[in-house]
């Protein structure tokens, strides 16, 4: 069962880091990295980035903050991403959000339920021999609260469930091997949002920062002896919205994403010298042995590289956005990952079309590295404005 692990643990690192066999890569692997992918068509068509991003129906995976921003009292939205279309048709990700704001009582609440499929697998022994079909799937449950602290800034703190099961549930193991379990654990985020207004001759700009730490919190272990680090990250991004005219706005973004997550090729390896790469790789034994919150802080000093292997880990994102009258939409983006720690590189196109109801937003990827999981495949998000639901079904009361 330990060989089949492996080949599980392998297929989902694979999806999320579409990293090239090479000794001298060095990428951070972490468990649930389905966590990682951008959920939504609007920031899937501008680079995968949305934390600074003025607020719309699915800021609660990239900043709740926004909520308290939004132009409506609540919503909510359905997205869908295929995964890995161009070599198997069934493994995709879901994702479904929502959100409440209180108003005169202060603040919100939104929440997510994220759904990532690995389609069937079939799991063999060390002989090769098949043992049973599985569906592996992980899914995450959380909830935030979200409020302004000033009339320019919001924030907001979030709690995540998180449960990945790589073998259905199946504990039975085989001679000599090792059983593997479902792993679960607990997660918080924290995120902080800035976005103030100034007045043009053409119209009302906007600049908008945003801050997060997402998924801070326990390890996961399907094995119950090896520790897996989650997807701890730091996300901070910037946002210029720039009116040409009463009807037509360009907005411009950038974000930078850095994993809280040690390394396995470390400069704390017992015996490292910077001079032998064969001492670089760190136990098994001793890597799940550092407990989270050493990890996050030894993750920004680890890197055998030192300085510049640490910025090499830092994957960025810029992305433009045009609309018409806020209803109409064309954005495109860029998203780069050092070919050492991953190598995602590619260009995203989308649309998005909005109404007082309900919004539609598609997105494209055009992957720049031949390993990119997500190359040529189409993401899809539905929203829609429960408040503006309420009020056409008051309407047709009177």
């Amino acid at each position: 069962m330990k060989k089949i692990f492996i080949s599980l643990a392998a297929v989902v690192c694979f999806s999320a880091s579409a990293m090239a066999v090479d000794e001298t890569m060095n990428p951070l692997i972490t468990s649930m990295p389905s966590l990682s992918i951008a959920p939504d068509a609007r920031a899937a068509g501008m680079g995968d980035l949305g934390v600074a991003t003025e607020a719309d129906f699915n800021s609660q995976y990239w900043n709740p903050a926004k909520y308290a921003y939004m132009y409506s009292k609540g919503g909510i939205t359905a997205n869908y991403t295929p995964w890995l279309r161009k070599l198997v048709s069934d493994i995709d990700l879901a994702y479904l959000a929502g959100f409440y704001n209180f108003g005169d009582l202060g603040g919100g609440i939104g929440a997510s339920f994220t759904y990532f499929s690995l389609g069937d697998v079939a799991l063999t022994n060390a002989s090769g021999d098949k043992i049973m079909d599985v569906r592996p799937n992980e899914w995450a449950l959380d909830l935030s609260y979200f409020r302004k602290l000033h009339e320019y800034v919001s924030m907001s703190v979030a709690v995540r469930f998180m449960y990945s099961d790589l073998n259905n549930g199946s504990n039975s193991s085989i001679a000599g091997g090792t059983e593997m379990y479902p792993a679960w654990t607990m997660a918080a985020d924290i995120a902080l949002y800035y976005r103030q207004p100034f007045e043009l001759p053409m119209g009302t700009s906007h600049f908008a920062l945003g801050f997060s730490l997402k998924n801070l919190g326990g390890k996961m272990t399907y094995d119950k002896v090896t520790q897996n680090f989650i997807p701890a990250s730091m996300n901070i991004g910037a946002s210029y919205e720039l009116p040409c005219d009463k009807y037509n706005f360009l907005t411009f973004n950038v974000e930078a994403n850095k994993l809280l997550v040690p390394s396995r090729k470390s400069k704390y390896t017992e015996g490292f010298d910077p001079n032998d790469e064969t001492t670089w790789q760190m136990s098994q034994d001793a890597y799940s042995a550092l407990n989270s919150a050493k990890g996050w802080f030894q993750s920004f000093n680890d890197a055998p590289g030192g300085f510049k292997e640490e910025f090499a880990e830092v994957r960025w994102g810029a992305g433009i956005e045009y609309s018409y009258n806020k209803q109409f939409f064309a954005r495109a983006g860029y998203s780069y990952e050092n070919f050492y720690k991953g190598n995602r590189n590619y260009i995203t196109v989308g649309a998005g079309f909005h109404l007082s109801i309900v919004s539609l937003d598609v997105a494209y990827c055009i992957g720049l590295a031949s390993s990119n999981p997500l190359d040529q495949t189409m993401r899809f998000t539905l929203g829609f404005d429960l408040a503006g639901i309420k009020d056409l079904v008051d309407n047709k009361k009177k």
